[in-house]
């Protein structure tokens, strides 16, 4: 009966020994998965900062390029209009140039029948004055053409830099100048033409010297008789010197 009741004490005592046992790893098992949890949670809000981040400064972004792409649409609008305004004036004066080219041709032909007539020098000196006043009419528009045809090519580079940025800059084809200043350690050089002579900005130019290519300079800057252009990487081929020879590298046909 003794040995009975110490059996069963034994196996009681061996029960709850496992039971602990059983009841620790549980709880172990449950530490280890809310330490899991917690990490994971911890990694998610994490992540979820980061993508609120990542949105804002996108969020940002997207209205700076979409203030950028206003900004260009409305200079492109201006630059349009302005070449249309000069344009429109330059067609003006072509007429106006037309109109006085006749009305000289018309007093020349007066001058000579009054000659054949026999007029007196009164009448030839008037018609000889009326000439000139035509003469030097034509004069004036066509300089004030010349002068809109370089503004129309300078507007139209312009809006080439909206419609089409890599669009290829012509120059004139009898354009041709010289070196006037080298500064070889930033590697610009200042030519003797600029706007008056047809330059335009972006416009390239070939440096050669007895005939020979130097390099290629690529326009920067254009004021009234010079310009300053920067030698294009991968182009100079020698050392560019003062009286150098310069011409279009993509000339107007």
């Amino acid at each position: 009966m003794r040995i009975s009741l110490i059996v069963a004490i034994l196996a009681a005592l061996g029960a709850g020994t496992l039971n602990v046992l059983q009841v620790r790893d549980h709880i172990t098992t449950l530490i280890t998965q809310r330490d899991d949890y917690h990490t994971q949670l911890t990694d998610t809000q994490g992540k979820l900062a980061k993508t609120q981040k990542d949105l804002d400064t996108t969020q940002k972004n997207l209205a700076q390029t979409q203030q950028q792409l206003t900004d260009a649409q409305a200079a492109r609008k201006k630059a349009e209009d302005t070449a249309a305004a000069q344009i429109k004036r330059a067609d003006d004066l072509s007429d106006k140039l037309t109109k006085a080219t006749q009305d000289r041709d018309a007093a020349q032909a007066d001058l000579a029948a009054y000659k054949a007539t026999g007029k007196t020098p009164d009448e030839i000196g008037k018609l000889v004055l009326l000439i000139k006043q035509d003469q030097d009419a034509i004069d004036a528009i066509n300089g004030e053409k010349a002068l809109l045809t370089r503004s129309v090519a300078r507007l139209k580079n312009e809006l080439a830099k909206y419609t089409g940025p890599d669009l290829t800059v012509k120059l004139r084809a009898d354009l041709k100048g010289k070196v006037v200043v080298v500064d070889p350690k930033w590697d610009f050089v200042v030519l003797d033409i600029g706007d008056e002579q047809g330059v335009l900005e972006n416009g390239e130019l070939l440096v050669s010297r007895d005939g020979k290519l130097v390099a290629k300079v690529i326009v920067r800057t254009v004021e009234k008789d010079r310009c300053i252009a920067n030698v294009m990487p991968g182009w100079k081929l020698g050392e560019v010197f003062e009286g150098d020879q310069v011409s279009p590298a993509h000339p107007a046909s």
